[in-house]
């Protein structure tokens, strides 16, 4: 009997063994860690030096974890489909695959599953891996299913145009079901519900993709670190060169995922630039909307003050489309307000007879931008060349900082739900946790969150900094307006953001093209506040004229 119990166990051990050995094979011909020493030391003589990395690839990201779940489905799609779906997919607008849907063309479960094709194909390849996919949502393809079946039993019914589109979110937007870690190991376990943004989408019928990486903490960390790094993620990268152009921040993964067309849009959130400078740096359209008009609370804060969500997309159309779906008033944001303006859709305008500031000095040292000014006026478009008064921000970063320091505690305090069991509760407990493992958590340095602690102007103080940096920014940028009578001024990429963000007033940024070297360049309207409306119809307009987005090459297939 001794003998027969032996060899039973030794035959159930086997079994086990066998099926975990099978396991281990399994997860590691999905995705294998690589050494990325090699990439690192051909980035260290970069002409910029923030792009000579320390590291590539996450230290504590296992892409198995996120592409397992979902690897059954995806492997089931055959390159025949993927090819049958791409021409009804790739680069077209949101009413556009809606059209080959109510066709019967297309589904939205294919659609999903093209993306999924896409996601995985480049992901998991180091060679071809951009590190922006965070988190996928196991769910999607059976909710992608449900809006097939919602489409049979009702075919004519209204329904917003985001209705079914998969729509990626940048990872500091709570999500329930998805972690929301802003880039940290900090927050790497931290559980929330949806943000009110996503609740907006998710009541319109939009599906969730996944999460994107960021720069960590919304690139308010390191000083002179890598745009677009995080602990968690790794280094997300350009697809139109891989370690060769920045992919802007710290909307990063926003970006480089709807340049590499991962979904139909993405979400970013910008402070100062965080929108605007992915989106141009990905050639991709990027809207910063007026504070107030999209809710803020559900987000990883850096500034209740100068803070928003903001729509990325590959078009204007899409990005109208995803900022209508957002709108609607959050009591629990002081800043939210209630619009009854209509972004979805967005009327076609001439050019003919606008009016359009432009820099001088821009206009002599980016030969680009000089074209795209031509082209302008021989859209009929009168560009009005002026020079503006300098004007410093004084105080600016502490507007950061004070406010990060208060409304971290509160964001921790009123959205994480696991919050107990969360290591940190306030900025210095997260200085503090990431010193236990510096190499890992924080190889760039923390010298902002340090900044944050040693800040210490007052409340007093802070409020009399907002106020006159509000009016100032306000009066350096209605004075330009005002006295030409301009429809907007127009920067490029994320130039004068900053002017824009402390105003609280809008900007969109559109691709203009590309530099001799290959890399994108957007031309940014700016005007002022909750005039998206007339930004969106120009940048449509403007778009039209030039169509100047091209699929990066290597992310064409």
């Amino acid at each position: 009997m001794n003998f027969k119990r032996i060899l039973i166990v030794c035959i159930l051990l086997l079994i086990i063994a066998c099926k975990e050995k099978d396991k281990s094979i399994e997860r590691q011909v999905i995705w294998k860690p690589y050494n990325d020493s090699l990439d690192v030391v051909a980035n260290a003589n970069h002409q910029k030096s923030r792009m000579r990395y320390k590291l590539i690839q996450s230290k504590v990201l296992d892409k198995n974890d996120i592409f397992l779940p979902l690897y059954k489905d995806v492997s089931a799609i055959s390159e025949a489909d993927y090819n049958t779906w791409k021409p009804l997919i790739l680069e077209q607008d949101i009413p556009t695959i809606q059209a080959h849907i109510a066709a019967g063309d297309l589904s939205y479960e294919k659609l999903v599953l093209f993306y999924l094709y896409r996601i995985y194909n480049y992901e998991l390849n180091n060679e071809t891996t951009l590190n922006t996919i965070l988190a996928l949502n196991e769910e999607v393809i059976n909710q992608a299913k449900l809006c097939d079946e919602t489409l049979a039993k009702f075919p004519n019914a209204e329904r917003h145009e985001i209705f079914g589109m998969p729509i990626l979110l940048k990872d500091n937007i709570d999500t329930q079901g998805m972690h929301t870690t802003a880039g940290a190991i900090a927050f790497m376990d931290n559980n929330t519900d949806d943000a009110f943004i996503v609740k907006q989408l998710k009541s319109h019928g939009a599906l969730i993709l996944g999460k994107v990486n960021l720069s960590e903490w919304a690139y308010f960390l390191c000083s002179g670190c890598p745009v677009g790094y995080s602990a968690v993620g790794g280094q997300t990268l350009n697809p139109y060169g891989r370690k060769i152009f920045e992919t802007g921040g710290s909307s990063a993964g926003s970006g480089t995922a709807v340049a590499a067309n991962y979904a139909v849009a993405a979400v970013g959130t910008e402070t100062s630039g965080s929108i605007l400078s992915p989106s141009s740096q990905n050639s991709i359209v990027g809207l910063k909307p007026t504070i107030g008009l999209l809710s803020r609370s559900g987000i990883v804060p850096i500034s209740s003050t100068l803070d928003t969500p903001g729509p990325m997309a590959k078009n204007v159309t899409d990005t109208a489309i995803l900022l209508s779906a957002m709108t609607g008033q959050d009591l629990s944001d002081e800043k939210s307000v209630d619009t009854d303006k209509h972004f979805k859709n967005i009327e076609e305008q001439s050019l003919s007879g606008k009016r359009f500031g432009a820099f001088k000095d821009k206009m002599e040292t980016d030969s680009l931008y000089a074209a795209t000014l031509q082209v302008l006026k021989d859209q009929g478009a009168t560009i009005v060349v002026f020079t503006p008064e300098s004007v410093s921000l004084p105080g600016f970063r502490s507007i950061l900082s004070i406010d990060m320091k208060h409304d971290l505690p509160s964001y921790i305090q009123n959205h994480v739900l696991n919050k107990e069991t969360l290591e940190v509760s306030n900025i210095s407990e997260v200085i503090h946790y990431n010193k236990q493992d510096s190499l890992i958590r924080i190889p760039y340095g923390q010298a902002l969150f340090e900044g944050i602690v040693a800040d210490t102007v007052s409340t007093e103080q802070l409020k009399g900094i907002k106020d006159n940096l509000e009016h100032k920014s306000r009066a350096h940028l209605n004075a330009i307006l005002d006295s030409n009578q301009l429809d907007a001024i127009l920067s490029i990429n994320n130039f004068y953001a900053g002017m824009a963000a402390v105003a609280k007033y809008p900007a969109l940024t559109v691709p203009m093209g590309y530099k001799t070297n290959g890399e994108p360049e957007n031309l940014t309207f700016i005007t002022k506040s909750f005039q998206e409306v007339e930004l969106l119809q120009l940048g449509l307009a403007f778009e039209k004229a030039t169509k100047s987005r091209k699929l990066p090459a290597d992310y064409s297939e």
